[in-house]
This record gives structure tokens, sequence and C-alpha cells, in this order.
């Protein structure tokens, strides 16, 4: 009888992982904020053919593309250490957080990088010189006509890599960050039911991603709101 499936523990420690929420999010949202700016700035390189730093960019992108984002949390938080203890820094007692908040942020910009040059590539280059044309200065004309419709393209890509990124933060317990799922295996542990405790992980995050689907499929419309519908649907 002890091996049946139990859905009262389901329900028991659902509200004890939801006081772990707080710090998944917190993850999310500063590594989205700096993965964002970090993103604009990789992004730069690439739009200008700048020499040697597009290569450099290039191979950072491929590199956070083609390594699983595991690999690259272990070798943010061994290798920054190693790194910085060669200038005489010891930062092995800084709180594993902020190693998990700068590998995802390492990882987002790289998604971001690309999500912004291909979304400003998209707006019409002519549409720039007309802003020249009426007096404009380059930073004005991409702040009001290019920046704002490149958004609109790149939104729907950034909500993926937003909740892609929401995902991804479960492996944050693998360096010790006690987050939902590190909470998780703590329970799993005391009390040896872990069918019953991955169930209610996996509640608990599809609830928070449908909520965010649907709290960013308003915002789309927002940002739709004076297009047409047939194309606002694309």
């Amino acid at each position: 009888m002890e091996n049946n499936f139990d859905v009262v523990l389901i329900a028991q420690v659902i509200p004890t992982l939801l006081q772990y929420l707080p710090i998944t999010f917190e993850i999310l949202v500063f590594s989205i904020l700096f993965g964002m700016m970090l993103g604009i700035v990789l992004a730069i390189p690439k739009l200008l053919h700048i020499p040697i730093l597009k290569q450099i960019i290039t191979f950072y992108i491929s590199f956070i593309r083609g390594t699983p984002i595991l690999v690259q949390l272990f070798l943010v938080f061994y290798g920054i250490p190693a790194l910085l203890k060669l200038i005489h820094i010891d930062v092995t007692r800084m709180d594993s957080m902020y190693f998990v908040i700068i590998t995802y942020t390492f990882s987002n910009a790289a998604a971001f990088a690309e999500i912004f040059r291909a979304a400003i590539l998209t707006v019409d280059r002519g549409q720039m010189e007309a802003a020249y044309s009426v007096g404009l200065s380059g930073s004005q004309a991409f702040m009001r006509i290019v920046f704002p419709q490149a958004i609109r393209v790149a939104f729907p890509n950034i909500v993926n890599t937003m909740i892609s990124s929401l995902k991804d933060t479960s492996l944050a317990f693998s360096i010790g960050v006690m987050d939902m799922v590190g909470r998780g295996e703590t329970l799993i542990a005391s009390t040896t039911r872990a069918f019953e405790i991955y169930v209610a992980l996996s509640i608990v995050y599809y609830v928070i991603v449908i909520i965010l689907e649907k709290v960013f499929k308003f915002n789309e419309c927002y940002f739709n709101r004076y297009m047409p519908k047939e194309l606002a649907s694309q």
C-alpha cells in the first residue's frame, strides 16, 4: 500500500514548493533584464559588421547554442573563481545565486542578440532615410521609428526565450541554490516519494507558464493594437 500513488501528498507539498517561487522569479527577472541589455550590446557589432568583434560574438553565440545550459552553469561556477584567483580575488564564498544569474544572463544574451538583430533587419531601411530627411538624428530615428517596430516583431521570440529560461532555472539546485526544484529534492529525501514530488513540481511550473503565456498574449495584442488584424495575427 505504501507504493500507491498519493494524491494527498501532492496537494500538501505544492504550498511548500510555492514558498520558493520568489527565488525562481528572482533568477528569471535578473537574468532576463541583464540578458536583454547584453544582447543589445552583442547585436550592434553584428548589425554594423564590425571586424573581429563580429567574429568573436558569432563564436560566442554558437558556443552558447551548442552547449547544454547545465554545462555552462558549471563552467561559470568553477571557472569564474579559478580565473579571479589568478589576480588574487577570492569569490569562493560568494552566494551560488550570483553564479546562476551570471550563467543565465550569458545564455539569454546570446538568444536576445540574434532576436534583436533579426528584428531590426526586418525594418525597411527606407524608413531610416526618410527619418534623416526630416531632420532626425540616427539615435532619434532608431528609438522613434526602428525600435518600436523591431520590438513588435521580436516580442513572440522574447516571450519564448523567457519561458524557456524559466524552465531552465530548475537546474539552479545543481550548484546549491534552494529554489523550487531544490526544495523538491529535499522533500524527496524526507518522504521517499519522488514521483509525487515531481508531479507537484510539474503542476507548479505548468500553471506558471500558462499564466505567463496569457499575460504575454495580452501584451502582444496591445503592441499590435494599431496593426490590421490580418497582419497582427501573423
